[in-house]
């Protein structure tokens, strides 16, 4: 006896995946731009860091179709994204106090 499962895809219009297509491209444009400038302080790094993360996360949601996904896919992606903020902390706590140590 054999069970068949089926799983509910949600189709995604080709026009969503266009319009982010081309919402990267203008991230694209915008980090190329960005990186040509100099901005004051440490600025630089936050509107590059804010174009990456905003990029990103369009990817995350409409490419790999987590936005269409079940809670479970969603418990998975925030626990991985929390074991991610542990290792930037824990990388960041030894840079960061490298500075105590003295120079042989």
């Amino acid at each position: 006896m054999s069970v068949q499962l089926r799983m509910s895809e949600h189709i995604v219009p080709l026009r969503i995946y266009i319009t982010i297509f081309l919402a990267l491209l203008v991230g694209t444009g915008l980090t190329v731009w960005a990186g040509g400038h100099d901005f004051p302080g440490s600025l630089n790094v936050i509107i590059a860091l804010t174009i990456a993360v905003i990029k990103a996360t369009l990817v995350v949601l409409y490419f790999m179709h987590v936005r269409y996904s079940s809670r479970l896919i969603w418990v998975v992606f925030t626990a991985a994204l929390f074991w991610l903020g542990i290792l930037f902390a824990l990388t960041l706590s030894d840079y960061w106090t490298r500075g105590w140590l003295p120079i042989s």
